[in-house]
């Protein structure tokens, strides 16, 4: 797994593995599932991630 923000868009990157993208789905506002071809999530990603998640606390930011 692999968490990434981007500090300019205020955008958290969570890849869980690594698979062939088939496509992606908002789930909720802000909020986008992307799915490998088997139709399971591979990766999340957050925008204004700031808003919903306490980026100084994640581990790999720290």
């Amino acid at each position: 797994m692999k968490i990434r923000y981007d500090k300019h868009n205020d955008s958290l990157s969570i890849a869980l593995r690594k698979a062939s993208y088939r496509d992606s789905e908002e789930v909720q506002p802000n909020i986008v599932f992307d799915f490998d071809k088997d139709g399971k999530v591979m990766a999340i990603d957050i925008d204004h991630a700031s808003e919903i998640v306490d980026i100084a606390n994640l581990p790999t930011l720290a």
